[in-house]
């Protein structure tokens, strides 16, 4: 999808993922931060004013209703199953049974997936990128959802860059599809490409998890 979020967008999109569930994308608007992150930047290590990045979460707090965790991302598949906020977690996705705390996960191309079984009460959400997709990061997370207790889980897929934008090497292309062919793709100007939003569907749905979404390429 190559639908661009306009500038009067809401500062977050919010999904459906199960009675009781909040879930949301935040967009770039909304927040403090000054160009050229504006406005609505949650990373702490891309240069921006930290006052302001703190303040921005804080506002992303504030419509979840909940504190919100965050974590030093790697591209990696490492799942944390929280219960509270903490400031020393390097993972790229989390899992969690109570509602005292939020989950986030950042992006800037990569998938940001939303995961939830509301009458279990188990929510996660990971980031996935090419090399979180080829680590299992997905599988990791919804492993660690049935650990506590998920059985059916439904998924939300936000502003993730698509295939007709995503560009790499025929070879990148080339190993990522052997192991999950549905990302083997083409840009819109006709060379290899990676469809990451095609690869987490393909993930989830040999869970039989549905995933609506992306939202948007983050691209256009």
């Amino acid at each position: 999808m190559n639908r661009p979020i306009d500038r009067m967008s809401a500062p977050v999109l919010r999904v459906k993922l199960g009675e009781g569930v909040s879930a949301a994308f935040t967009t770039r608007f909304g927040g403090v931060s000054k160009p050229p992150w504006d406005t609505l930047n949650l990373s702490l290590t891309v240069g921006d004013n930290p006052a302001d990045v703190i303040e921005n979460r804080k506002r992303v707090s504030g419509w979840l209703g909940s504190p919100v965790a965050y974590a030093h991302q790697v591209h990696g598949a490492d799942v944390a199953e929280v219960s509270e906020v903490s400031q020393a977690l390097t993972v790229d996705a989390f899992v969690t049974s109570t509602t005292r705390v939020g989950l986030a996960i950042q992006v800037a191309d990569c998938a940001p997936v939303l995961l939830a079984d509301s009458d279990a009460r188990v929510v996660g959400a990971a980031h996935c990128g090419r090399s979180g997709l080829v680590a299992g990061v997905l599988q990791e997370t919804v492993a660690a959802m049935v650990r506590h207790g998920a059985r059916r889980i439904t998924a939300a897929l936000g502003p993730v860059i698509c295939a007709g934008c995503y560009e790499v090497p025929a070879t990148m292309r080339d190993e990522v599809a052997d192991l999950i062919p549905q990302v083997a793709a083409t840009t819109s100007w006709g060379t290899p490409a990676i469809d990451l939003a095609a690869g987490v569907r393909a993930v989830l749905a040999e869970f039989d998890i549905p995933v609506t979404g992306p939202v948007a390429c983050t691209r256009t």
